[in-house]
């Protein structure tokens, strides 16, 4: 089966942070801004983020999980840190010991 592969036009026009919001640049704010009012020009400096209705479109471009402006930070699946895991797997071994404890006696 073959690999699904990520959309390139969308990802040279797009970052994705950390914490999975799209940041992107904004449209008509490139050139011709002395025509622009001011209340335009500040209006396209606001917000760079994608709204969470668009980034669910961007997740089938790129083939990934991502976060929108207003969905919480829980919506998206992080992995543990190197600490987490030992501790997880610390606690794993010690039920273990215990139920072979348990076990023998």
């Amino acid at each position: 089966m073959p690999k699904n592969k990520s959309h390139k036009g969308t990802l040279k026009r797009v970052r994705i942070t950390k914490t999975g919001k799209v940041k992107h640049k904004h449209a008509f704010s490139g050139h011709f801004k002395g025509r622009k009012s001011a209340t335009r020009l500040r209006r396209l400096r606001q917000n760079k983020c994608l709204a969470s209705s668009e980034a669910k479109r961007f997740e089938k471009l790129l083939f990934r999980r991502l976060r929108g402006r207003t969905q919480p930070r829980s919506s998206l699946k992080v992995s543990p840190s190197p600490e987490q895991r030992r501790a997880k797997r610390e606690a794993k071994w010690a039920a273990e010991d215990a139920a072979a404890a348990a076990a023998k006696s």
